[in-house]
């Protein structure tokens, strides 16, 4: 059996995070992201 080529392998990874990046996006996870961090750090300061 061949082996794949590391070229390949990374090209192919990109390809499927960019994808899934796309896909989160989309589904309006940025917004969700950012409500949670700014609950985390108000805790986190004792304001929250």
């Amino acid at each position: 059996m061949k082996a794949v080529p590391k070229r390949i392998v990374s090209v192919v990874l990109v390809a499927i995070s960019a994808a899934m990046i796309v896909t989160g996006y989309l589904a309006g996870d940025p917004s969700i992201i950012l409500r949670k961090a700014v609950t985390i750090c108000l805790e986190c300061i004792g304001v929250g």
